[in-house]
């Protein structure tokens, strides 16, 4: 399963570990943000719900990451069932989890992403500017910032217009070029 996709939809690395198998359904195509694994001020890994009540919500998924998850599902069972009495997680099914089905530490995907950019000659960007990255590619594939917003959780559309500003004003211009377009193809058709 490709992470980094799954994480550019998400919130943060806390989303992403506090994901379980129940929030997702795979008919559907949708995924239900309902929890966060996060460090709490002595440092240890804590479960709770998403910093804001926006940020609980229920986002579709691409066809082509629906396809992946029931992939990694299967592997994950697979897994599950080799380890057997050694799997000591019986309360949650995290996605993304030890090989004894306990949840990862909250700073473990960031560690993963570094040795990947270093291994692979990718310039390292930071876990969260892959969400950003999304963003800006929604934008400039002309949907609606409202819809965007949703997606991310923000509170109001006003953090997503303040925060993607830039690239709303170049989809912006981009929609001024296509009306000067059909009126440039009308006037030259008369």
């Amino acid at each position: 399963m490709k992470k980094k996709r799954l994480l550019g939809t998400l919130e943060s690395r806390g989303e992403l570990l506090g994901l379980e198998w129940s929030h997702i359904d795979l008919e559907k195509g949708i995924v239900q943000i309902k929890q966060i694994i996060t460090r709490s001020s002595g440092g240890r890994p804590i479960l709770k719900g998403p910093k804001s009540r926006n940020s609980i919500r229920v986002i579709s998924l691409p066809p082509m990451m629906v396809e992946e998850l029931k992939k990694y599902h299967i592997h994950w069972k697979k897994e599950k069932m080799r380890m057997r009495d050694m799997w000591i997680e019986h309360e949650h099914e995290f996605v993304f989890c030890n090989e004894n089905g306990k949840h990862y530490y909250p700073t473990t995907p960031t560690t993963w992403w570094k040795r990947f950019a270093e291994r692979s000659g990718v310039r390292f960007i930071r876990l969260h500017d892959l969400r950003q990255t999304s963003a800006t590619l929604l934008i400039n594939k002309g949907v609606h910032a409202k819809i965007i917003s949703e997606r991310l959780g923000h509170s109001n559309i006003r953090i997503t217009m303040d925060t993607y500003g830039h690239a709303l004003q170049t989809a912006d211009q981009e929609a001024a070029n296509k009306l000067d377009s059909l009126f440039t193809r009308q006037k030259n058709s008369i």
